[in-house]
Parts: C-alpha cells; structure tokens; sequence
C-alpha cells in the first residue's frame, strides 16, 4: 500500500542528505579556511566568517527538517511508552500534527513572508539579499510538511494494521 511514499522518501532523503553532506563539506572548507587566515597569516576573512555563519543556520534547518523525516528527531517518550501500541501511535500523530502545524505557520508562511520582505536588503559583506539567506526557513518548513504528509500515512497504517489485529 505504501510502496509509492517509500519510494517518493528515498528520494527526498537522499536529495536532502547530499546537501546536508555538501553543505557540510563546504562549511569544513570554509572554517578551515577561516581559522588559517585568522591565525596563520593574522588577516581574517570577513567572507568566510559570514558565509559560513550561513551556512550554518541552512545546515541545522535543512538537517533538522531530514531528521524530522527520520523521526529521529528529540522526543519525550515517557508518556508514548506508559500506554499501549495503539494509543502510543495516536500519541505519535498528534506529536506530528502539533510540529507541522509550527512547520506550517512558522516556518513556510511567516519563513516566507519574511524572505520576500528581505529581498531588497543585501548582506553588507557577501552583497547576497537577505531574503535568500532567509529562504532556508520556508524550504525547511516544506520538507517537513512533506515529511509529515508521508509519516501521517505509515503512522495512520501502522494504527490500522494494530486494529485488524485486535
């Protein structure tokens, strides 16, 4: 029955886990970079500082946004586990539905609205518009929208398969 989504999540996964490695192997560049010219040749890099500040903030929405679809994400088991399999499912959709819900308004509209604002502003050192940097948020947001929408369907299975056998 969820042949599809399975197949549709491998490949956002793996979408999203080589940027996450990319960003991650650039941000390794960029630091390192950063720490050689600070304190080899005592020039720092205002460019590398800022861009990799950045890049940063993309790396845990976007990385944060992949372990949501992983649910693998922090969560306080304690009152998931003091109840049975079927009323701890219940428990885990209406943890989903609460994230998605700050997913939703916080971070696709208010992320978007705010990286549209922004547009016109540029970043003083990278001369990038404000906007694109705060892009992250509504992409992140999407994914786990996204994310959500899959998790509800196995969640929502998982229920119905515990009722069927009783």
């Amino acid at each position: 029955m969820l042949v599809w989504t399975d197949k549709f999540k491998k490949i956002i996964d793996w979408v999203v886990e080589r940027a996450c490695i990319a960003i991650m192997a650039f941000l390794t560049v960029l630091v390192t970079y950063q720490v050689v010219t600070r304190y080899v040749f005592n020039s720092p890099s205002a460019v590398s500082e800022v861009l990799s500040r950045y890049m940063f903030v993309w790396l845990v929405l976007i990385g944060g946004a992949y372990v949501f679809g992983l649910r693998e994400h922090m969560a306080i088991t304690y009152v998931r586990d003091k109840f049975s399999p079927k009323i701890g499912i219940l428990v885990d959709i209406f943890t989903e539905w609460t994230i998605a819900i700050f997913a939703f308004v916080v971070m696709w509209q208010g992320g978007f609205k705010a990286s549209v604002r922004q547009m016109w502003q540029l970043d003083s050192t990278l001369e990038v518009p404000m906007g694109v940097i705060y892009s992250a948020l509504p992409i992140a947001g999407v994914l786990i929208l996204v994310y959500f929408v899959i998790n509800q369907l196995k969640l929502i299975h998982q229920f119905q398969q515990l009722s069927v056998k009783g």
